[in-house]
């Protein structure tokens, strides 16, 4: 009991942080089902905003297979590049290598908006301009200097010896990476890849900038349309429906993979 009564300020403080962050998204969702004016949910509680949702333009399945397929694209992307960068910073060495490895880390402080305009005129150049691919891969840019530097502390923290015993039975570099260091590293390429896949299924800026057929929009975007209604009316209940449906995958893959991702954090922090 003396341990509990010890213990009630911190549950306390993080019941009520709890409370604080869960509030926006209790509100959201019970806005998405109640009674509004001016919605297609006027009459009880109901689905009705829903509905207006799944029907719009091109439906939501469109839209949610786009963002599912811009986000599954950027975060195959950014593992197989971060992968590969962080083995070659974590194990090999070579002139210039912390040197190149803070240069790719001083791409955080390069505000990602004013790239855009440029990477729009790139896109253009090579036919990538309006298609998801092309919009994955600037994603994926973006997420890299965070994904190189965790993956090479997550490989950095395997110990060498698993390395080098996998290098006298006979395998190359590329086969010690695949067989050894891989699966060791799994928390951080989970961690890696969750912080894509987040990324890329909320982003709005970027998008905006590159996709301009409606059809290719991804969920956000055709949240963000759906605002906009006739002499500027605003549909709060879809607009909030929209906003359930974009927190809910987000959230279910954070808790089926929150130990992993605490741990790729821990082994980082640890090795640091």
């Amino acid at each position: 009991m003396t341990r509990f009564f010890s213990r009630t300020p911190q549950f306390v403080l993080t019941g009520g942080l709890a409370l604080i962050f869960l509030f926006p998204l209790v509100w959201a969702t019970l806005a998405s089902v109640a009674p509004q004016a001016g919605t297609r949910q006027t009459d009880g509680w109901g689905f009705g905003n829903y509905v207006t949702l799944a029907h719009y333009q091109a439906g939501i399945a469109q839209y949610l297979g786009n963002s599912l397929a811009i986000s599954l694209m950027t975060v195959l992307f950014t593992l197989l590049a971060s992968v590969t960068g962080g083995y070659a910073f974590a194990i090999f060495r070579f002139p210039g290598r912390d040197a190149l490895f803070l240069l790719v880390l001083a791409i955080l402080m390069v505000p990602y908006a004013t790239l855009l305009i440029p990477l729009y005129v790139l896109l253009n150049s090579l036919g990538l301009q309006n298609s998801l691919v092309g919009l994955a891969l600037v994603l994926s840019m973006f997420q890299l200097p965070f994904a190189t530097f965790m993956m090479r502390i997550s490989f950095e923290a395997v110990p060498a010896e698993l390395r080098e015993a996998a290098l006298i039975d006979g395998c190359g570099s590329f086969r010690a990476l695949q067989r050894v260091l891989i699966p060791a590293a799994k928390p951080g390429l989970i961690t890696v890849g969750l912080f894509a896949f987040l990324a890329a299924w909320n982003d709005f800026i970027t998008p905006l900038v590159l996709i301009s057929d409606t059809g290719k929009l991804p969920l956000p975007l055709a949240v963000a349309n759906l605002r906009g209604q006739v002499m500027g009316i605003v549909d709060y209940g879809a607009t909030e429906a929209g906003v359930v449906v974009l927190a809910l995958p987000c959230i279910v893959l954070f808790l089926a993979l929150q130990r992993h991702y605490v741990r790729g954090f821990m082994s980082g922090a640890l090795k640091g």
